[in-house]
């Protein structure tokens, strides 16, 4: 009854969602900020006033949207927690917004160098549709959809291990690259490890890789300290860029993800998105993803509270014996010598408290924690103060 293509799946396993009580949920990295409060007031307007147009089917290709996308990523040069702000409220909602020095695109970011989708993983899906086909090669630990998508396009994968301090080992991954003319892709801050490459590493790489195929950086976590890669596309016609509204821009729940890339791989994105779905972001979405990327200020308020309170983390956990890998993105990656991982995920979560704990190989005794508001990570400090 099923298809030989069914052997090849093997699905993605998120975070807990749990149900049976109501827990501190720092498992899934998601922000523990509500969206902008003009977020909110553009969705109950458009839901209000405009109802008659969600009967009707959205604009296929979210213009509206990609042009408030471009002009955020103008604005603040693609690192929300190092972006300048002046004015806007106690929370930086209606604040201008400005990148900082080392931040600024040297060229305008336009609409036509946007495609957006539902989520960055829809996303991420149409990419591998579209430019991986014989081999993909990629870290060995790196976000764990990579491979799922590889099993479902039917793409062999180079997995490449991670050298012994948790980075990327860019050698290995260039030679096999060049080895078999294939396409790389990895995520930028890295995860779960949370260790980001500078920009002129990832420059260093590109002009090392092969040139007729795609170079892919996936900016999921870029906001909260990385360096964008936004600037090198000045340089590259064969970069990549993914990146989401899910995390920075506190907008897990409404699933709205982007490329920015030269406007001929945009193109081919949105062939495949129109040869699966021509209509692909409903009207209330859009709605809401064009009042988010109008409020940067309120969104790099959030973005530097997050970072703020990792670094206060981070100072605890060393001070408590814990390893901690990675500083650039909104978890820690962290393990304690002589503490069991499992252990320690269970204690915490008997607290009340969830965390992520993956079953991989070589990385079973680490705790991926995502960075919760202040009072959350009280909390959390005063149950780990018990190991």
């Amino acid at each position: 009854m099923l298809s030989s293509r069914m052997e090849n799946l093997h699905p993605y396993v998120p975070g807990e969602q749990p149900k049976d009580r109501d827990y501190i949920k720092l498992n899934a990295n998601e922000n523990p900020y509500a969206p902008s409060p003009r977020v909110i007031e553009a969705v109950v307007e458009a839901a209000k006033n405009q109802g008659q147009k969600m009967a009707l089917y959205p604009d296929p290709d979210s213009n509206e949207l990609k042009s408030a996308i471009a002009k955020m990523l103008n604005q603040t040069g693609g690192v929300l927690c190092k972006a300048k702000i002046e004015g806007g409220d106690e929370n930086g909602s209606g604040a201008k917004v400005s990148p900082a020095e080392s931040d600024k695109i040297p060229f305008e970011v336009t609409p036509n160098m946007i495609y957006c989708g539902n989520g960055s993983d829809e996303v991420l899906s149409f990419v591998f549709y579209a430019f991986f086909d014989k081999l993909v090669v990629l870290p060995e630990q790196t976000y764990s959809f990579y491979p799922v998508y590889a099993g479902f396009y039917n793409v062999p994968m180079d997995r490449v291990p991670l050298k012994a301090d948790w980075t990327l080992d860019t050698e290995k991954m260039l030679a096999d690259a060049n080895k078999n003319d294939a396409p790389i892709i990895f995520a930028n801050p890295n995860a779960p490890t949370g260790i980001g490459l500078t920009r002129e590493e990832v420059r260093q790489m590109i002009l090392q890789a092969p040139k007729d195929k795609v170079f892919v950086v996936d900016e999921a976590y870029v906001d909260f300290g990385g360096e964008s890669c936004i600037p090198l596309l000045k340089e590259f016609k064969n970069l990549i860029i993914v990146r989401t509204f899910s995390k920075s821009l506190c907008g897990a729940g409404m699933r709205l993800g982007y490329i920015v890339a030269n406007p001929d791989l945009v193109n081919a994105v949105t062939t495949v998105k129109n040869s699966l779905n021509h209509f692909p972001i409903d009207f209330l979405n859009q709605k809401a993803g064009i009042a988010a990327a109008s409020d940067a200020g309120y969104y790099a308020v959030c973005a530097k509270k997050v970072a703020f309170e990792r670094e206060s983390f981070i100072q605890f956990l060393n001070e408590r014996g814990w390893s901690v890998v990675g500083d650039k993105t909104n978890f820690v990656f962290c393990k304690k010598d002589g503490l069991s991982g499992l252990e320690a995920y269970k204690a915490i979560k008997k607290e009340g408290i969830l965390v992520r704990r993956f079953d991989t190989p070589g990385i079973e005794e680490y705790l991926r924690i995502t960075i919760g508001t202040k009072e959350q990570m009280d909390t959390l400090k005063s149950v780990m103060s018990q190991f």
